[in-house]
């Protein structure tokens, strides 16, 4: 395959040279709940900070609610009004941090915050209105069911917990806030740390915190980008594939949460929006193809996948290629 692949990119069409990407900034809205007690409080603002720094680095809008004297009414209040605001941006990625102590009592799961909790119901009917890509994260405990109402269509869902019944102090969290921007959490070696790496990274610190403590874990992350609802633990991958599947032969997770990076290497900030847009679609188209081999004749696979590896050849040859710059 990779030698075809390589094959295909000599003979592709060269497209002209493209011009560097209009900033397209995303938005960080970080939410930092109730401390419950003064020491993690100061882990919390820790991991928050961290958000924001990377944030700033990626060039992203960052908004911080729980940290500053409450003025303008609860942080629940805040929240709904900067949601509502930022639903207005449909083209630009928005990631959601809850950084905090959860609860489940059986039935309904809460993010607790200063002042009145945030329910999952809420956050469920004020994140309707939002068309752009979202991904959503849920360091808390007990913040397992977050995932399964939250999962949908162009959104990637990740929880600290599978359940809401894991409801000890969740460290996942402090490493995920640090592997976001991580050079280590880079497996496909393309010079930046994606959504899935980070994840990957910070599930596999938090195993090696309960091994090195002699402690049972109480806290297994999920991750959810293909809306089936289900999540996928961390174990699942082989560096960036998933290669186990549900039992139902639900298609798996984990390409579109590779397909986000809050930092982006110096070539990807060069590559245009709409083309990088247009790559990413069809490397998801590509993933999905592969899935179905199994079920199609070598000749139906091997037409379906030709043109797919064209177009995937001319856009990386122009990603290759070096922008222009204005005179």
């Amino acid at each position: 395959m990779l030698n075809w692949l390589l094959l295909i990119m000599m003979l592709a069409p060269v497209i002209g040279e493209v011009p560097a990407e209009t900033p397209t900034h995303a938005t960080v809205l970080i939410v930092v709940g109730a401390e419950g007690a003064e020491e993690y409080g100061k882990q919390f603002r820790n991991w928050a900070e961290r958000w924001e720094v990377a944030a700033k680095q990626g060039g992203a809008d960052s908004v911080t609610i729980g940290l500053n004297a409450p003025d303008a009414g609860s942080d629940l209040a805040q929240l709904q009004q900067q949601l509502t605001t930022v639903a207005a941006s449909q083209d630009r990625p928005l990631w959601l941090i809850l950084i905090g102590h959860g609860t489940f009592d059986g039935k309904l799961a809460r993010f607790n915050l200063r002042g009145p909790d945030l329910t999952l119901s809420e956050l469920l009917e004020w994140l309707k209105p939002i068309q752009r890509p979202l991904a959503v994260i849920n360091c808390s405990s007990s913040s397992g069911p977050f995932l399964n109402e939250l999962s949908g269509s162009n959104r990637v869902v990740i929880t600290a917990t599978k359940s809401g019944h894991e409801y000890n102090f969740a460290r996942f969290g402090d490493y995920l806030s640090s592997a976001i921007v991580d050079p280590q959490g880079d497996l496909d070696k393309d010079d930046q740390t994606s959504l899935l790496e980070a994840f990957l990274l910070a599930s596999a610190r938090v195993k090696e915190f309960y091994e090195s403590e002699g402690r049972l874990m109480t806290e297994h992350a999920l991750l959810d980008d293909n809306e089936d609802r289900l999540g996928t633990p961390p174990d699942w991958f082989q560096g960036v594939r998933a290669v186990k599947s549900a039992k139902n032969g639900a298609s798996i997770d984990g390409l579109r949460a590779n397909q986000w990076h809050l930092v982006r290497s110096a070539s990807e900030r060069q590559f245009p929006a709409s083309l990088r847009d247009r790559r990413d679609a069809l490397e998801r188209q590509l993933e999905g193809l592969r899935q179905q081999k199994s079920k199609l004749t070598e000749t139906d696979y091997l037409m379906q996948l030709e043109p797919i590896m064209l177009e995937l050849a001319t856009l990386y040859q122009s990603e290759t290629r070096p922008a222009e710059t204005s005179k």
